[in-house]
């Protein structure tokens, strides 16, 4: 067995001997390790092949055929690997000259000594001359791994080796968790923030009669008294005075009519006369918005300075009665 891919080799070479041409015994057999080494393992590749120099451009080379059943102890890998590893051109119109190889892929699964066979070639030159160039075979030794069974002792698997952690692999994972506890803590404060925006609790509120007042001020000027734009005057003027009310005397005045403010009002300490003004301004308001009223210029112009003076002047009764009661008090 260990011969019988040589036998096989050596009778395709002679085959083809005995075609035609010139036998030539050449050197320039090789056998080179892939995995550089000072012997040849079990499994081990290597490329065994030749080696020509100054082979004329147009020349034919013919191959040795592998032998295609093959065992564990010697197997071509690869078929053959042709390579031009240099171009020497010519003068005077001569070819060109190369330098080639030719090599195949082996390996062994057992240990021994191999002799593999020598490689014919068949060459074919462009005037039609044929030869076969041999190569002389080459020895391979496969060894394996030395074992000393005399203080062998087999040993379990070992488990995957934990190398210690590095800074460098450290910092970046820091990094990326201060990263996030700061996305975190931004987060977590813009909603508190703005949850005490929205909350009445938090909200600094401005005094009624200053939040009335800064809505009236935005209806100043004649140019709101234009028949088209009346109803937006009256409407933005009383929901002012509305809210005014809820807040000054607790009165829900944006939910009720006119007649129930006024009616809810009555026990307040708003004067009569400035109660019925206002009542007045506040139908006139309903007929402009319900009935389409025009109201005339003079009713326009006394209608934000009697909502502004019903807002001083309640005011200025609740501070009044503030002092009083502080005079009282100290008393």
């Amino acid at each position: 067995m260990r011969k019988a891919l040589i036998y096989i080799l050596l009778i395709v070479a002679s085959v083809t001997l005995s075609a035609q041409g010139t036998v030539i015994p050449v050197k320039g057999a090789f056998l080179k390790q892939l995995q550089e080494r000072d012997s040849v393992l079990v499994a081990d590749q290597l490329l065994y092949g030749f080696r020509l120099d100054g082979v004329a451009e147009g020349t034919q080379l013919m191959l040795p055929e592998l032998p295609e059943k093959q065992d564990m102890r010697m197997m071509f890998l690869t078929p053959w690997v042709m390579d031009t590893l240099e171009v020497t051109k010519s003068k005077d119109g001569q070819p060109a000259l190369l330098d080639v190889t030719g090599s195949v892929l082996i390996t062994s699964f057992e240990e021994g000594l191999y002799d593999l066979p020598q490689i014919a070639v068949q060459r074919m030159s462009s005037d039609g001359v044929l030869d076969t160039l041999v190569f002389d075979p080459v020895r391979l030794e496969v060894k394996t791994m030395p074992v000393d069974t005399a203080t062998f002792q087999p040993h379990d698997i070992k488990g995957q080796i934990r190398y210690p952690v590095t800074v460098d692999e450290v910092i970046p994972w820091l990094g990326l968790f201060w990263l996030v506890a700061v996305i975190i803590i931004l987060t977590v404060c813009l909603l508190m923030m703005r949850k005490r925006k929205n909350d009445p609790e938090y909200v600094r509120k401005d005094p009624a009669h200053i939040v009335a007042l800064r809505e009236l001020d935005k209806f100043r000027g004649s140019q709101m008294w234009a028949p088209e734009k009346q109803k937006d005057f009256y409407s933005g003027v009383t929901d002012a005075l509305r809210e005014y009310i809820s807040e000054r005397y607790g009165i829900g005045a944006m939910e009720m009519t006119t007649a129930e403010i006024f009616d809810q009002m009555k026990g307040t300490d708003v004067p009569e006369k400035l109660q019925k003004d206002t009542k007045e301004l506040f139908d006139r308001a309903d007929f402009v918005k319900f009935a389409k009223y025009v109201a005339s210029e003079d009713e326009n112009a006394a209608t934000l300075p009697l909502a502004v003076r019903f807002v001083t002047e309640t005011y200025q009764a609740e501070i009044v009665a503030e002092e009083e009661k502080e005079e009282g008090g100290a008393e």
